[in-house]
């Protein structure tokens, strides 16, 4: 699990060529405020919410990806580690809108991707700040835990940041229920 690798291993980064083949014109452009993209010939399924100006995010992103894990089959889960499984990809995505909220002036967008077997979120955010996990971890303390739980419910995750652009993307892979 890192915090420098900017992408997963056998990834080429958040565009890769399958998810930029699978992923709408409209990815690079902006609006529109929801795009849902059907199952392409690769088997890859993204979702993108707008969150820029809206309110409730945290909740609003939650309530969107168990949407996402109904239509992807992740939900109803069959069994306590397909529940368990979906319960990590809501908590790893209320953690990383709440950081953007927190540190990052706010979430723009959140990108929801899943060939099956993993599942991919991206909150892109326009802040300045690198997320880590606060170490020495304390876990009686309150606060500084959201990049700690990240760290271990993922397969792995990172940062990427575009050239000239402020802000960055923040992305985490979860597996799929066995």
């Amino acid at each position: 699990m890192s915090t420098t690798r900017p992408y997963s291993p056998g990834d080429r980064g958040p565009e890769s060529e399958a998810a930029v083949a699978d992923a709408p014109a409209d990815r690079v452009s902006g609006p529109p405020a929801d795009h849902v993209s059907g199952t392409p010939a690769g088997g890859r399924q993204v979702r993108r919410l707008s969150l820029n100006g809206a309110s409730g995010i945290v909740p609003l992103a939650r309530d969107y990806t168990r949407e996402a894990l109904h239509a992807w089959g992740w939900l109803p889960a069959e069994g306590a580690e397909g529940r368990a499984a979906a319960e990590d990809v809501l908590l790893v995505v209320s953690e990383l809108v709440t950081n953007a909220c927190l540190h990052a002036e706010g979430p723009d967008e959140l990108w929801l991707s899943c060939d099956g077997k993993v599942l991919r979120i991206e909150v892109t955010d326009r802040g300045t700040g690198q997320p880590a996990p606060r170490t020495p971890h304390r876990a009686g303390r309150p606060g500084g835990h959201g990049m700690f739980i990240v760290q271990r419910l993922c397969l792995d995750w990172g940062v990427v940041r575009a050239p000239g652009v402020t802000g960055k993307t923040v992305w985490a892979e979860l597996g799929g229920p066995a």
